[in-house]
């Protein structure tokens, strides 16, 4: 399980322009079960993505194919976590020990 916080790094002007192509980035992960929830951080500085992935390289090809990445228009922060604990309706995110 991975937790990754985007920081803007060009005006939100230019954020803006690029949020379709982002969202429909979001939405095909969505759909191919990498991306589990995301949202804009408060303030409108970035966003959090909570994702899940076969490796951190697996991971980071598809953050290479975000539009915001390829404009030059966030940096990534990526931290891998193993969910040991969780609110019942998230229980299917457990990594059981072995």
């Amino acid at each position: 399980m991975f937790v990754i916080t985007l920081t803007y790094t060009v005006p939100l002007e230019r954020i803006d322009e690029l949020i379709p192509a982002h969202v429909e980035w979001l939405d095909r992960n969505y759909a191919a079960g990498t991306f589990l929830a995301s949202g804009r951080r408060e303030p409108r500085t970035g966003g959090v993505i909570l994702a899940q992935a076969a490796s951190p390289a697996a991971l980071h090809a598809v953050l290479a194919e975000d539009p915001f990445n390829k404009a030059g228009a966030a940096q990534y922060q990526v931290v891998e976590f193993l969910p040991t604990k969780t609110a019942p309706a998230l229980e299917s995110l457990l990594v059981l020990p072995s």
